[in-house]
């Protein structure tokens, strides 16, 4: 079974220099059919002004992924990290027993776009800690790059919880398939272009819930030109 969750109802808070796209229940919006689904918590679409962002913030108890479609991204912590993150950068920040952090666009001129991604830790207490790396969209072309992942395998980051992050994208026409152990359960997210799951049809912003299917057959129509998405796979 798919269900899809459109674009156009998503929480949006905006602001002066943010304009912000939430999927599941986020700060002043809440939607009880939507707070989540199963440990994904949080999927934020935000896009940030020149020169705008979020001043420092505390955060615990939450494993954290950034994912910069356009532009670029500074980061500084408490614990004293700082770098920035840049198209088809991931970040992984396990928030932990406790960490405050800031994050800006440090462009006078361009304007951010990335995804934010709460995911629910093995459990609380876990020592705060980060990695950042390079996913290359050519070494992605027409497959599934797996960038998140419990045990890091094939060059992944470590997230810690048993839920697997693949980053994906489609030429117009393209085509691949995506199985589903039993028990498992998927969410995909699109954040460029078009794409059939199934037979059904996800727009740019559109997420989908999959359970009790075998497979997913992911599709990017003829007409409709390249597409980039999301597939979680969770317990």
């Amino acid at each position: 079974m798919i269900i899809v969750r459109p674009s156009s109802a998503r929480g949006r808070t905006r602001l002066d220099w943010l304009d912000s796209r939430h999927t599941f229940s986020f700060g002043g919006y809440f939607d009880p059919q939507f707070v989540g689904f199963r440990s994904l918590r949080v999927i934020n679409d935000d896009r940030v002004k020149p020169g705008g962002g979020f001043g420092t913030h505390p955060h615990r108890d939450m494993e954290i992924l950034s994912l910069v479609l356009d532009g670029a991204l500074e980061h500084r912590d408490s614990l004293g990290h700082g770098s920035v993150i840049r198209k088809d950068d991931v970040q992984r920040m396990t928030a932990g027993t406790g960490v405050s952090h800031s994050e800006f666009n440090p462009s006078a001129t361009d304007p951010v776009h990335f995804l934010q991604i709460w995911i629910l830790p093995e459990r609380p207490g876990l020592t705060p800690g980060y990695e950042q790396k390079t996913f290359p969209e050519a070494d992605r072309r027409n497959a599934l790059r797996l960038v998140a992942s419990q045990d890091g395998s094939g060059g992944s980051l470590t997230v810690h919880r048993d839920v697997a992050v693949h980053l994906g994208h489609l030429d117009a026409g393209g085509s691949l398939a995506f199985p589903t152990a039993p028990g498992r359960h998927a969410w995909v997210h699109v954040f460029r272009g078009h794409i059939a799951v199934n037979g059904t049809m996800l727009v740019a912003g559109d997420g989908a819930a999959s359970s009790d299917e075998a497979s997913l057959e992911v599709k990017a129509p003829d007409t409709e030109g390249d597409a980039g998405f999301l597939i979680f796979d969770l317990a």
